[in-house]
């Protein structure tokens, strides 16, 4: 079928689904069960995959899939703005648990030709809570302890349920700094690319903003049947429980592994990447220094009233000043 055709047909087929992706899951499940015959046949339902928790390595991430896309944004500074509930819960599970579990399904599906058809729900929304909100709050704080190399503003993600807020945001955070960056780079005859990246990002995350203004109840009792059938020696090595993860820690690892290991950078070179982050936050305070003068100085010209608030606050700062040396000299 051409792209128009597709384009009319989509909607009637997917009809109140979010998008083709979660239709075509559906599909996928619909047919093993219908083909499955004898065969001890299992679905497993994992979540938002991320980085690893423990192996092979912490914080281990090959690909710019889900959230760790979303962390590289917005640990460039890039994303700062992004529709969402920062109540609602980020079903974020690692690929280690995921896989952990998956091998524990494959085993108990073949050697218990009862449990044929069931379906295993590997998720950490009821039994260990992530938020939206715990993500925003998290990332900054570990992009601001550890950031990356190639950092062009200083890491601050927001999420805001409100669509008009969520555009004048992006008018004001996004495209006028990006058209700003694109001019310095224009007047040194570089290839201008910020406002392209923006674009790209803002198509990129407005395909989750579905998924990070809702949340779901997922059943979990498999999990724990299956944990409860293994011996306490296969629970370690195949660890699945989602209670054992400690969120701060592991977005910790996950904003690092993002650096490490999709980004390509060296940890060595943090001390590099910290003095330039502590470059923009003088840079970022001069702006705003500067623009509050400037919104004075219009106010003053233009209200009688800020002009005397203005001389008050002055006199006082003046009077304060003078009485310095008193003051000392009385210490």
């Amino acid at each position: 079928m051409g792209t128009e055709i597709l384009n009319m047909l989509t909607p009637k087929m997917i009809k109140d689904r979010p998008n083709t992706y979660t239709y075509t899951k559906s599909i996928a499940e619909y047919l093993v069960h219908e083909a499955r015959g004898e065969l001890p046949v299992a679905i497993f339902r994992p979540s938002i995959v991320g980085a690893s928790w423990e192996e092979p390595v912490p914080g281990w991430v090959d690909n710019f899939n889900g959230p760790t896309g979303l962390l590289a944004a917005i640990g460039n500074g890039l994303l700062r703005n992004m529709i969402g509930d920062p109540s609602k819960t980020a079903d974020i599970i690692p690929v280690d648990t995921a896989s952990n579990m998956m091998i524990a399904c494959s085993w108990i599906t073949a050697v218990n030709r009862s449990a044929i058809g069931n379906v295993y729900h590997c998720t950490t929304g009821q039994l260990n809570k992530l938020t939206w909100g715990m993500v925003e709050k998290d990332s900054y704080k570990y992009f601001m302890k550890n950031p990356v190399n190639t950092v062009t503003r200083i890491p601050n993600p927001r999420f805001t349920k409100n669509l008009i807020h969520h555009e004048i945001l992006m008018l004001f955070d996004h495209m006028i700094p990006a058209y700003i960056m694109d001019f310095f780079l224009w007047i040194q005859g570089k290839r201008t690319i910020f406002v392209k990246i923006q674009d790209r990002l803002r198509r990129s995350v407005g395909s989750l903003d579905f998924f990070t203004s809702n949340e779901w109840q997922f059943a979990n009792g498999n999990l724990y049947m299956l944990l409860n059938k293994m011996t306490t020696e296969d629970q370690k090595t195949f660890n699945f429980d989602p209670k054992l993860i400690d969120w701060s820690k592991y977005m910790e690892r996950y904003c690092l592994g993002t650096k490490q290991f999709v980004l390509k950078e060296e940890l060595s070179e943090l001390p590099r990447a910290r003095k330039n982050l502590q470059r923009l936050q003088r840079i970022n305070l001069f702006i705003n220094v500067f623009g509050l003068i400037i919104l004075w100085r219009l106010l003053m010209n233009r209200f009688t009233m800020a002009k005397s608030l203005w001389n008050f606050l002055m006199g006082w700062a003046v009077k304060i000043f003078k009485s310095l040396p008193t003051l000392m000299k009385a210490t």
